[in-house]
């Protein structure tokens, strides 16, 4: 019994309905008319599923049996209501005789925060804490659309507390264990952990910038304020004694689905729909805690205030700018360091290019549709791309003819570098994209910065989130702007030799940016030799966009992610291409970096360079 309707709930009904568990959804409201006179219409990446799941208004419309399990749907604000209704209702037992769902029937919480758990226990004696990881959305009734793909979610359940209550059954399989083996039927991808609370507030970090995007558009000081939440919940969680346990993220991925752009988080949602935040279980939680623990939280209080503000005066999801931001969080600015005036900007948010590209001269837009063994880059791009984009070939355009010296892509002369941009029409500034996170486009990126163009930037998020803010994209190939006369010079951006490469582990640092298992040797699915250069250090390049989703991480949290690299940093992968990705994640961080253009392909055909297999060389302390 699935209670509460929305994203997530809805989302564990119809999986578990559509897979023959026998399941009930409790709604309430405009859903519950909607799932009555039409059903819920499921929508997923393979389409709309119409599912007459069964449903109910509460509690007095159901008879419990102690084979039951309730999984509590609602929001966090909604807990303390659903315990109280739900915990004393009468249960038939298999026996004949009747008992208390308080002390016969698990109950499952799935929301964000930390409070649920503790406020279930109040009526429940069985209570399996829960977190989900997944991008549904609930904004009208009767439909949920749920992006991800190919599984629904990935869930993490254990025990609370992770101590046995008195009398609990003991031995496997666990409660816990039970309920991840039906939603599992479901679809699902189910872990269960022993620590629970760990995880849940490990997601409670990540749920900080729900308020934030509830409120306002991204933005460099979206980001210091977001660092400032997040610093916060680390001070209190220290005070508290509470250690958060990282997630593995897996089977999983983000879908676009057509007609059906992604919209915000759950707090964004609620916003949108009018309806309470859950922000006093996200910063109003870790505001509670340092008040329990003497801890400062001013920014977590002035973000859950300005939440509940904006939910009194009816305010736009996400419509508020920086100058309210700044009046939010007094004293917020962009620390030193967090912002250097000379250097260029280096990503662009599609709501930014929407703007740019009304004006009376737009940059010029170049969509480098490619991904290792997929050849069919230029047919994606005339399926569906940004109006008046060019298609950019990287094997012809992007690099000269592979060799076992140079590597599988090799820089092209800057002598076809300049042909080809000037009959792309560029005249000094240029928006690159792809729709593989900017792996490919940040190829484009590294070039035409070396060779000299005066704005080069890469498209935060790509052709995926373009569509899910939802502007427009066109088929076909688009009408060639006018030739230019530009005049390109390489040397712009800094490179390795095979030789430099070799030698900058002594002064700094040489990051292969790789995925683990080539660099560790494991597998080498194209290149002559498996393993990586000596002395080098693995950062793949997944791990620069933000889970789940194609947009980079914040600067502030590069920044993080690359402050164990000392000295001079040159960057190296497979051919040159994802490497480039790296450097503009390290420049997102204010890190400038070397290429090595031949890369791994360059290196691994010399027999006589050296390989080096295994895990990470000591870090520099």
């Amino acid at each position: 019994m699935v209670i509460g309707a929305g994203a997530v709930g809805a989302t564990i009904a119809a999986e578990l309905h559509r897979a023959g568990v026998d399941t009930l959804l409790v709604a309430r409201g405009a859903q519950l008319a909607a799932l009555r006179e039409n059903g819920l219409a499921y929508v997923r990446p393979d389409g709309t599923h119409q599912l007459r799941v069964p449903a109910a208004a509460g509690p007095a419309e159901v008879d419990l049996t102690d084979a039951d399990v309730l999984v509590l749907a609602t929001k966090t604000q909604d807990t303390e209501a659903a315990v109280g209704e739900w915990a004393w209702r009468p249960v038939k037992r298999a026996d004949g005789t009747t008992g208390l769902a308080a002390t016969d029937t698990p109950v499952v919480t799935l929301q964000n925060g930390l409070d649920s758990e503790r406020i279930a226990l109040r009526g429940f004696t069985h209570v399996i804490g829960g977190v989900v990881w997944i991008p549904a959305q609930f904004v009208v009734p009767g439909e949920v659309v749920n992006h991800a793909w190919p599984v629904p979610a990935v869930l993490w359940l254990g025990r609370f507390p992770a101590a046995a209550p008195p009398g609990a059954e003991p031995g496997p399989p666990s409660a816990a264990e039970r309920v991840a083996i039906d939603l599992r039927r479901g679809g699902f991808t189910v872990h269960t952990v022993d620590d629970i609370v760990g995880h849940k507030a490990d997601k409670l970090i990540g749920n900080l910038v729900n308020g934030l995007d509830a409120l306002y558009r991204p933005s460099e000081l979206r980001d210091v304020a977001l660092a400032r939440l997040r610093a916060e919940a680390d001070a209190v969680y220290r005070a508290a004694g509470i250690t958060p346990v990282s997630r593995p993220r897996q089977d999983f991925r983000v879908a676009d689905i057509p007609g059906h752009p992604r919209v915000g988080n759950s707090t964004w949602q609620s916003l949108a729909r009018a309806g309470r935040t859950e922000i006093d279980f996200l910063s109003g939680e870790i505001v509670l805690l340092g008040r329990l623990h003497g801890v400062p939280t001013p920014a977590n209080a002035a973000v859950q205030a300005r939440v509940h503000r904006a939910g009194t005066n009816g305010i736009t999801p996400g419509s508020l700018d920086d100058a309210d931001l700044a009046a939010t969080f007094p004293g917020l600015t962009t620390a030193a360091g967090d912002h250097d005036p000379a250097r260029k900007p280096v990503l662009i948010s599609v709501d930014e290019l929407h703007r740019r590209a009304a004006e009376a001269d737009p940059p010029v837009l170049l969509d480098v549709r490619w991904a290792l063994g997929d050849p069919h880059g230029e047919q994606h791009y005339r399926d569906g791309h940004l109006p008046g984009a060019v298609f950019v070939d990287l094997e012809t355009e992007l690099a000269a003819p592979g060799s076992p010296e140079g590597g599988r892509h090799p820089l092209p002369s800057v002598e076809l570098l300049q042909a080809a941009a000037r009959r792309w029409g560029i005249t000094g500034r240029v928006v690159v994209y792809d729709n593989t996170g900017g792996l490919a486009a940040a190829r484009a990126w590294w070039l035409l910065r070396w060779a000299g163009v005066r704005e080069v930037l890469l498209l935060d998020g790509g052709l995926a989130a373009w569509q899910a803010a939802g502007y427009a994209v066109v088929t076909g190939v688009a009408r060639p702007r006018p030739a230019s006369e530009i005049v390109l010079r390489g040397g712009q951006l800094p490179t390795l030799t095979a030789d430099e490469a070799a030698a900058l582990p002594g002064t700094g640092t040489l990051v292969d940016a790789r995925a683990a298992e080539r660099y560790r040797g494991e597998v080498e699915p194209v290149d002559p030799r498996a393993g990586h250069i000596p002395g080098a250090v693995n950062l793949p390049t997944t791990g620069n966009l933000r889970d789940g989703t194609s947009l980079f991480r914040t600067a502030a949290e590069l920044r993080e992610r690359f402050a164990a690299l000392t000295g001079p940093v040159g960057v190296y992968c497979g051919s040159g291409v994802t490497a480039a990705h790296e450097i503009v994640a390290l420049a997102v961080a204010g890190i400038d970096a070397a290429l090595y253009p031949g890369s791994w392909s360059a290196w691994s055909s010399d027999p006589e360079r050296p390989v080096a297999t295994g895990e990470q060389p000591a870090r520099p302390a």
